[in-house]
């Protein structure tokens, strides 16, 4: 048992790391846009929401908004699987998909600023770093996937 309770902090530690390097990287692609195209961050409240590409805007904050919460029916879907079969690994992989996800909502945000010099790039960025916060590893669901109940 206190070998059980070691590798369970041992995966937990692994996931808080892995945690921080999908948050880090979202905000490393801020500072690379910063550094690349700092006008982009003159921001101009006046403009329209929309801009000049509404279209590839519409669409880029459906496929958004569809990507965070796709990340959080996958994430719940493996956590079931890990708990059902009991398989910790699945835990880890539930991280990983759901963190993947919200990140690539911060690289259309990425996107729409390189591309389309869009002033409201920021609000991808935002639903990017708020889904993997939210993403945060739970050491319960180690144990729920670690003992057979």
């Amino acid at each position: 048992m206190p070998s059980q309770n070691l590798n369970i902090e041992t995966q937990y530690r692994t996931m808080s790391v892995l945690w921080f390097a999908l948050l880090f990287s979202q905000i490393m692609l801020l500072v690379v846009l910063f550094f690349a195209k700092p006008e982009i961050f003159r921001f101009d409240f006046s403009k329209s929401l929309l801009g000049e590409n509404a279209a590839v805007i519409l669409a880029l904050a459906f496929v958004g908004i569809s990507t965070f919460l796709l990340s959080f029916v996958w994430r719940k879907r493996f956590l079931a699987q890990a708990v059902s079969e009991q398989k910790p690994a699945l835990v880890q992989t539930a991280l990983i998909i759901g963190g993947a996800l919200c990140e690539a909502i911060s690289l259309f945000g990425l996107v729409l600023a390189f591309a389309f010099s869009y002033q409201y790039f920021f609000l991808w960025f935002a639903l990017g770093i708020l889904g993997t916060i939210l993403h945060f590893p739970k050491r319960d669901n180690l144990i729920a996937a670690s003992y057979k109940k």
